[in-house]
């Protein structure tokens, strides 16, 4: 995570400190840690109810609700790739605008901003176009059924019209955070998820619209967000300002922005063909209401995952400062430390989830079919889960060290490599074919998590010795 210096005019809208590279080099790890992650967490952990807080409700619809549930869960890869272009934006044009403010160049960051802002809105307009035009037969090849198409073709009518605001909310926010900006950003979460908690019982039940309440709850959640981040781009708080003299596409600034980008753009991207592939699985082998449990054990596994990824965010910049200044004692120190957090709490949400796994499963349906489906298959598809900590920590640590290659690697090693082949191999090799697919997830875990370990312990050895004799 990079940091802006202090705009001098306004020092209280800062959320980081001027000192804050002496205070990463000195400070308790731990104290550190929690000052950093408390934010990332909270962000992370709003932004899940964001996610989830629609099929909560839709589950919930009197009569429709398991249908419809499952309709929603088809378009979840549609949505993941829709945010995955704003990652291959942000993700790529954040870190170097940040680079060129630390470098004094303010013309060149302003310069990324403004060209990552005319790519959002172009991906925008054909994300728009190809999903309208194309999105029964896109939707049928992603598992939908006779009985899901209606609400799975009402839910994505009316959210991808709000593509544009869904491209500027997520990918213009990096470029606030970028800037140190962190609880403004953070902000451009809370108030998009509280006003989607509000306005969707009342578009559902209030207006009985149903799934396409919620989907209209959803983009106008989204567009008071992308509204919220304009406001500061444009304003007088931030230090990177939208100009439209900055908007004209330069090829040699925009090539590097999506070359720096395109890692986090794979494994999202990637995320949403395991979606696609898990469901035409399951509806082979278990119809609708297979389909629709792992839309509710989704919704379970986006609960454990955001929060360890707010964690890791919180880490990212102790563990990269201190590498830079060659101290690998608190390299070390703050690594063991994320991974005593992320074991924990992925420990104790595999033994909730064995225990009481009726708990997570009923916050998204009451229906008596769906939930027996998904009580038996949230115990075999989250057996693994216990070694998330594990796989995110080190995955996270590869990637704060400067590792990209390595992290991008392990992450396709367990959904491409490892889970999307046992997905088609495993039934083959029991009677209960839909075991088969449910229980291909857990081992993909394991094994990608044992091989994440194997294989950042043997770099560390060799990396993380102490080096503040070198040059740096």
């Amino acid at each position: 995570m990079s940091h802006s210096q202090e705009t001098p005019n306004h020092p209280k809208s800062i959320d980081i400190q001027p000192d804050e590279k002496n205070i990463l080099g000195t400070a308790p790890i731990g104290k550190l840690l929690f000052s950093l992650a408390v934010p990332a967490i909270t962000a992370q952990v709003v932004n899940m109810l964001y996610n989830i807080v629609d099929r909560i409700y839709i589950g919930h619809i009197p009569e429709i609700g398991t249908a419809a549930l499952t309709g929603v869960g088809i378009t979840f890869p549609i949505i993941t790739l829709i945010s995955a272009f704003s990652s291959l934006v942000a993700m790529g044009g954040a870190p170097r605008a940040s680079i060129a403010m630390g470098e004094g160049n303010k013309k060149r960051a302003e310069q990324i901003l403004g060209n990552c802002f005319t790519t959002l809105l172009a991906f925008s307009l054909i994300l728009t176009v190809v999903f309208l035009i194309f999105q029964e037969p896109i939707l049928w090849a992603f598992g939908a059924s006779g009985n899901t198409i209606g609400y799975a073709t009402d839910y994505m009518r009316i959210y991808v019209c709000g593509t544009v605001f869904v491209q500027i909310a997520l990918g213009m926010n990096m470029f606030i955070t970028s800037q140190g900006f962190a609880k403004t950003s953070m902000l451009t979460v809370i108030i998009g998820a509280a006003l989607n908690i509000a306005l969707d019982p009342l578009f559902i039940f209030v207006f009985n619209m149903g799934v396409q309440g919620a989907a209209t709850a959803t983009v106008l959640s989204q567009a008071v967000s992308a509204i919220w981040v304009l406001l500061f781009l444009l304003g007088k708080r931030t230090t990177l300002k939208i100009k439209a003299k900055c908007m004209v596409i330069q090829w040699k600034i925009l090539l590097p922005v999506l070359a720096l980008g395109v890692s986090p753009f794979i494994m999202q991207s990637t995320e949403s063909l395991l979606s696609v592939v898990l469901n035409t699985s399951l509806l082979r082998y278990g119809g609708d209401t297979a389909v629709g449990a792992y839309t509710v054990i989704a919704s379970i596994m986006q609960v454990i995952n955001l929060p360890l990824q707010g964690l890791t965010q919180g880490a990212q910049p102790i563990t990269s400062f201190n590498y830079g200044a060659r101290d690998m004692a608190r390299v070390r120190k703050s690594i063991r430390l994320l991974l005593t957090c992320t074991l924990s709490y992925s420990f104790l949400f595999w033994l909730l989830i064995m225990l009481i796994p009726q708990i997570f499963v009923g916050i998204f349906t009451s229906d008596p079919q769906l939930m027996d489906t998904a009580v038996w298959a949230v115990r075999i598809f989250l057996f693994g889960v216990f070694a998330f900590g594990a796989q995110t920590g080190f995955q996270q640590s590869f990637l704060a060290l400067g590792q990209a290659k390595a992290s991008l690697l392990l992450a396709l090693l367990r959904k491409i490599i490892l889970l999307i082949p046992l997905i088609y191999i495993l039934p083959l090799f029991f009677s209960d074919k839909l075991f088969g697919v449910f229980v291909a997830e857990p081992i993909a875990d394991i094994l990608a998590a044992s091989t994440t370990t194997v294989s950042f312990l043997l770099w560390a050895r060799k990396n993380l010795r102490d080096k503040k004799a070198q040059n740096p």
